[in-house]
């Protein structure tokens, strides 16, 4: 069907809407990036915009130095891989049986579910629950709480529905039992919205802060967030930075320098993976959305 007048005004306004939007996201994290690589005298004159201005690495080569950047790290990898597979596991365990037919009180304990959605996780009845379990300062104080996302659960569940019932019965009459039909035939056939809901998991650990605040004790077991918070709002870590070398630090480095590597190093990870899972996330909330 040939486009109306209309519509080709509607898509063009549309999509420079779109292109002004991108930009005004792309703007401040190009700044952050320049800052996080550009020199003293740059930074202090205001003259860094989103280019670098007297490249150099001194910002990252002190944040390595002189904060604990390296275990936050390597703390926020594992809070996020073994927490995507504790969750993604859980929640293909709780979205298969309730996208069988023939599941006993399937409705109820779907509406049931959806019915948690109507509230969020209390912070003191969370914390009092942890410290009861005795799980307090450990990272299962993280993953339990939150560990099967509901609407994560429901667009699964929905996916699962929507797998052809032929398949499915092709596959039992050649003597094939759940467990071998899910792992051989509905995971694989799923791939899309696993990746979908496993970037939203992703991100969601990777990005944990208040959790790890309140349930967390040992600093040593603090991930990159709670890191970066601390060096945004707290100038006691970037002066301990500067007692470290002071000549040096002093000319070569400022805090919104150090700061906005902090952030750089935080991102990096998620823009590394983004691209990689970008192209089944549509189809995946889409197709895992819609029941037809």
């Amino acid at each position: 069907m040939k486009a109306s007048f209309g519509d080709k005004v509607f898509a063009a306004v549309n999509g420079a809407l779109l292109v002004l939007a991108g930009i005004s996201c792309l703007l401040p994290l190009l700044n952050i990036v320049a800052v996080s690589l550009s020199s003293y005298g740059a930074i202090a004159s205001g003259y860094v915009g989103i280019w670098p201005v007297g490249f150099n690495w001194d910002s990252y080569d002190a944040l390595l130095r002189g904060t604990p950047i390296v275990q936050s790290f390597k703390n926020s990898l594992i809070i996020t891989f073994a927490g995507v597979a504790l969750s993604m596991g859980f929640t293909i365990l709780a979205a298969y049986p309730l996208s069988r037919p023939f599941f006993y009180a399937r409705r109820f304990f779907t509406l049931a579910i959806v019915f948690t959605m109507l509230f969020g996780i209390p912070t003191i009845p969370a914390f009092l629950l942890n410290r009861s379990l005795g799980i307090l300062d450990t990272y299962w104080a993280l993953w339990l709480p939150g560990l099967v996302s509901a609407y994560n659960m429901l667009v699964l569940k929905s996916f699962f529905e929507n797998v052809p019932a032929e398949m499915e019965e092709a596959a039992q009459i050649d003597g094939c039992g759940e467990w071998r039909l899910l792992a051989q035939i509905i995971l694989p056939l799923s791939l899309p919205v696993l990746a979908t809901l496993t970037l939203f998991y992703g991100v969601g650990y990777w990005n944990m802060f208040q959790a790890v605040l309140i349930n967390i004790n040992d600093s040593a077991k603090f991930n990159l967030a709670v890191l970066v918070q601390g060096m945004v709002a707290n100038q006691s870590l970037l002066q301990s930075m500067n007692n470290l070398q002071p000549h040096e630090i002093e000319e070569l480095i400022t805090p919104a320098s150090i700061r906005s590597a902090g952030v750089v190093v935080m991102l990096a990870p998620l823009l590394a993976v983004y691209p990689f899972v970008q192209r089944y996330f549509v189809k995946g909330v889409m197709i895992g959305a819609i029941k037809g």
